[in-house]
C-alpha cells in the first residue's frame, strides 16, 4: 500500500470512529441523561422511554455500532485490498 492509499485508508476509518462515537454519545448521554424527562412522556415497551435509553438503549445501540463498525471496516479492507 502506498502512503497515500495508507493516509487515505486512516482518513476514512477515522471519520467512521468519529461518526459512530458522536452516536454512541448521542444515545447514551443526551438521551439517556440530558433529555431523559421528555422522553420519560413517551413508552416503549411499557418502560419510559428515557429509562429504556438510560438502562438499555445505549447498550443495545453500542453492541449494534459494533456490528456497524466491523461491517465498515470490511469493506474499507477490501477497498484498499487489505483483507485477509
Amino acid at each position: 500500500m502506498s502512503a497515500a492509499s495508507h493516509k487515505k485508508y486512516w482518513k476514512q476509518n477515522l471519520k467512521y470512529l468519529i461518526v459512530l462515537l458522536v452516536i454512541w454519545f448521542l444515545v447514551s448521554y443526551v438521551f439517556g441523561i440530558l433529555f431523559v424527562e421528555q422522553l420519560n412522556t413517551i413508552k416503549f415497551g411499557g418502560f419510559k422511554l428515557g429509562f429504556w435509553f438510560a438502562q438499555q438503549g445505549s447498550i443495545y445501540v453500542f453492541v449494534i455500532l459494533i456490528f456497524v463498525y466491523i461491517r465498515l471496516m470490511n469493506r474499507l479492507d477490501k477497498k484498499y485490498r487489505l483483507e485477509d
